[in-house]
């Protein structure tokens, strides 16, 4: 299977040419350090950890990845780039705004339960990431806002929508995925997927999302 992960264009890795070798052996280290990074925070996570965990050698690690920073940061990367292009659509995508927006955020929910626990290392310690990653997080931040921004004030145009402050909505819509970091776990009384729906459910709530159109969004249990 080809690899999900990918390193933010601020960092650089040792390994130059991805093979199918390479990859997997990559995805085995993250694997480890996604669950001692999760298990005992990123202060406590120490590379002799990860490389015992491994039962290899310290330079088997260090040829993938410079150092314990660049494996956080990669494990963060791939849920924030997805989170945040989860507003992107087709220019020819003929559904209205409306229906791009819960589809995005269906996305957003769904792609943040999926990639955990990586996706929530960024609420857990915002304060581990470079100026250069953080710079890099706001630029995809920004995008995903100002596409979601956009979209919202269409939908409430077209009487979809009902809210008054844009921004805000927006934010507090997305704070539903942002605090499950709080208190969501694998193994909780819902699945994924059922989550995944009362979450959006809650979502168009927020936005004041028409009644009409809520019975097309599933809820937990349908």
């Amino acid at each position: 299977m080809k690899s999900t992960r990918h390193r933010p264009s601020v960092t650089s890795g040792r390994q130059k040419k991805a093979t199918s070798d390479t990859v997997v052996k990559r995805e085995r280290i993250l694997a480890v350090a996604e669950r001692l990074f999760d298990a005992q925070g990123y202060a406590q996570t120490t590379m002799e950890q990860i490389v015992g965990e491994l039962g290899v050698t310290k330079p088997f690690v260090y040829y993938y990845f410079r150092n314990k920073l660049e494996l956080f940061e990669t494990l963060s990367w791939t849920p924030t780039v997805e989170c945040f292009t989860s507003m992107d659509f087709a220019p020819d995508d003929p559904r209205p705004a409306h229906k791009k927006v819960m589809a995005g955020l269906e996305r957003l929910i769904r792609t943040t339960i999926a990639h955990y626990p990586a996706a929530f290392f960024p609420y857990r310690e915002p304060q581990v990431y470079r100026p250069e990653y953080r710079e890099a997080q706001k630029r995809l931040a920004n995008h995903f806002y100002e596409r979601m921004c956009a979209l919202l004030e269409e939908g409430r145009k077209d009487g979809w929508f009902d809210f008054d402050e844009t921004r805000v909505t927006a934010q507090a819509a997305c704070s539903l995925p942002g605090f499950l970091y709080h208190w969501y776990r694998p193994d909780g009384r819902l699945s994924p997927e059922e989550m995944t729906a009362e979450l959006t459910r809650l979502a168009g709530r927020l936005l004041g999302l028409r009644e009409a159109s809520r019975h097309q969004f599933p809820t937990a249990g349908d």
